[in-house]
């Protein structure tokens, strides 16, 4: 009997050898300023944040449930965990850097059902010096083949009672645009959705954005109100509320991503999304071009007095091309006319599916292949507006024949859900247009995830409240919201904001219209939003006759799309905001306001060293009365010099500096 109970026992410590006591795991940062802990108790797994020492994540829990095999949280097991240095060095064909050094710390924990069917996932944990990211990782195994997700319960218990800004939705349906709310910690309701990214500013200035990266073959995420803290909620597949997720394991979740600083800059200038996905998936990246684009929809598809009949046609379509040409804009985007798209359809207007759609036939006033002919002659590339209803049903005869008109890209609209379905139909549709050299800007979609390093045919996405609601807003978007876009949105990656008004009025006088909108915020303002807003295809949506002799229009025609280096040098979150940014040997400083008028200064020692020719574009004494006003002052400037920035009323000023 004595025997028997020594072999149990050695048997018994054999079984368990590969289990951990249920002890805390830790992971730093590389720089040592965040802090990640990990722990098992007995209802489920456990995690904690904190920055420099202070607290920002307190207990919070992990755990999935699946809709037939019950929930993956309590009597969790252990084992040894692995963990590993990263340094990752590429380049991005796109983006606000164009070299990225990614460095990090990484542990692995996998973790192991005690009982039932002993299912395995590992949570992964990546630390950078700007942020904190997890994913749930599936590893292939005999017992468990495939899943059906119902919920994600991650939490994120914040500490204390820091100051957000959010964008709230009732329902998981939407274009994700909208007004931020300023509030704090616990004023936020329990029966709305925030939307990702959202900004937490603890007390002492640390800031944290709480988003999500490599969104692919899984479900977008939000957050709700959950037991004092906050909870991930995920978008339904269509047609029912349960389920979440379907998925043949191998698979893995998207990265839970917590960006984190002091300087609220950091967040801005980060690259720990693109970090966080796959390389190039696109070999032969040649053929991407990123660039500015017309966009006449905005502007109400205006034109001069015409010896031609407006329309879809090439004569109209002629008049853009023209003056894409002459201003050196890489692109025209074919749309339609007065609400009808350029395609054959039966529907009643450009967001209204009917029963008929043909994308590989122009109207019969349209001669497709002209228009790309003559674009291609005036040195134009042609770029198509496509609601995604009609362009998915024929997705490959689509690119074919778009590839053979010599369409360049395409604007793909009023996608609207972040379900699993659409995040795969949106992949499906990058990975498609690549094979046809196309690019893709995607419109009424959700925030981008850094997918853009994977397919960098991914020129774009909109996600935004933008200059758009102008259109027929009776207020107008005010400068505060610019300001909110760039320290939520923004921090996402690129966003499609409408750029280009330059009908600026006092905000008093701004009335409605859907034709030659107007904006708030000066002339300079504008401008300057061509540098703070990323995007690599910034539409120049006015019509010609505003632009062509106007001040400022020079700085528009020269402004590139794409980045070789970024620097936040001053930012105050619903204040100001400046940037400098690098293309090639120049730097483009771009500076936007609130509508409290100030004065910043800007030093100039992030310059290397010699001299620079700067063209100073800024707000005057007249501004206040003409927000269309400005004074453009040459100047050169070199390494140590700082630069005062006077910004009106909604005022901004914006830099180009070209090395001598």
């Amino acid at each position: 009997m004595k025997l028997f109970k020594n072999l149990y026992w050695v048997a018994l410590c054999f079984i368990s050898l590969p289990v951990m006591a249920q002890k805390r795991v830790t992971l730093k940062s590389p720089d040592g300023n965040i802090l990640f802990s990990f722990t098992v108790t007995k209802q489920k797994p456990v995690y904690q944040v904190s920055y420099k020492g202070k607290q920002l994540i307190q207990n919070s829990g992990l755990g999935l449930a699946f809709k037939d095999s019950g929930n993956f949280a309590a009597g969790l097991n252990m084992l040894k965990p692995i963990y590993k240095t990263g340094n990752e060095q590429y380049d991005l064909v796109l983006g606000k850097t164009k070299h990225v050094n990614s460095n990090y710390q990484e542990v692995t924990i996998p973790l192991v059902e005690s009982a039932a069917a002993k299912r395995t996932i590992n949570i992964v944990v990546r630390a950078f010096n700007d942020g904190l990211a997890f994913r749930y990782e599936f590893p292939q195994q005999k017992n468990w083949t495939a899943y059906t997700l119902t919920d994600e319960n991650t939490e994120f218990n914040i500490a204390g009672n820091p100051q957000l800004r959010v964008l709230q939705f009732d329902n998981y349906i939407s274009a994700h645009e909208g007004l931020y709310d300023k509030m704090s910690f616990n004023e936020l309701k329990e029966n709305k959705l925030v939307d990702l990214p959202a900004l937490f500013e603890f007390p002492g200035k640390v800031y944290m954005a709480v988003t999500e990266a490599n969104l692919r073959d899984y479900s977008g995420m939000y957050l709700g109100k959950h037991n004092n803290g906050l909870i991930s909620k995920l978008s339904p597949l269509p047609g029912q509320q349960e389920i979440k997720v379907k998925a043949i394991i191998p698979h893995h979740t998207p990265w839970r991503v917590m960006m984190i600083s002091d300087r609220v800059g950091a967040l801005i200038e980060s690259n720990i999304l693109t970090s966080l996905n796959e390389p190039s998936k696109i070999k032969d990246v040649s053929w991407i071009k990123p660039g500015k684009t017309s966009f006449h929809w905005w502007n109400g598809d205006v034109l001069p007095d015409t010896s031609f009949m407006p329309g879809v046609n090439f004569e109209t379509n002629k008049y853009y091309i023209d003056f894409c040409a002459r201003n050196h804009i890489e692109y025209h985007s074919v749309i339609g006319y007065g609400g009808f798209a350029w395609y054959s359809n039966n529907w009643p207007g450009y967001g209204e599916p009917g029963t008929y759609a043909d994308v590989t036939k122009p109207v019969g006033s349209l001669d497709m292949q002209r228009v790309c002919d003559y674009a291609k002659q005036k040195g134009v590339g042609i770029h198509v507006w496509v609601h995604w209803h009609a362009l998915y049903p024929q997705l490959d005869s689509a690119f074919t024949q778009f590839e053979k008109w010599g369409i360049k890209g395409m604007m793909v609209d009023f996608l609207n859900r972040d379900d699993q379905l659409m995040v795969k139909i949106q992949e499906e549709i990058l990975q498609k247009a690549a094979q046809h050299h196309l690019f893709i800007q995607f419109h009424g979609a959700y925030k981008p995830t850094g997918l853009s390093r994977t397919y960098p045919n991914e020129f774009t996405r909109e996600g935004s409240y933008n200059y758009e609601n102008n259109k027929w807003r009776t207020t107008g978007i005010s400068p505060e919201h610019d300001l909110d876009i760039a320290f939520t949105r923004l921090l996402a990656g690129p966003t499609d904001y409408h750029l280009g008004g330059f009908r600026a009025v006092p905000p008093n006088d701004f009335k409605t219209h859907f034709i030659r909108p107007m904006m708030i915020g000066t002339r300079c303002h504008m401008l300057a939003m061509y540098v703070v807003m990323e995007s690599y295809l910034h539409m120049v949506a006015d019509y010609p006759q505003a632009y062509e002799g106007q001040p400022g229009f020079d700085f528009v025609k020269n402004v590139p799309t794409v980045w070789d280096e970024t620097k936040v040098l001053n930012a105050e979150p619903g204040q100001y905001l400046t940037l400098a940014r690098r293309h090639g040997n120049d730097w483009y400083i771009g500076t936007i306001n609130n509508s409290q008028p100030r004065k910043l200064t800007i030093p100039l020692n992030f310059l290397p060293d010699g001299t620079y020719k700067a063209e100073v574009y800024q707000d005057d004494n007249e501004t206040t009365k003409d927000p269309n006003h400005l004074t453009k002052q040459n100047s050169t400037l070199k390494n140590g010099d700082i630069l005062t920035a006077p910004l009106g009323c909604g005022g901004g000023q914006v830099v180009r500096l070209v090395k001598q």
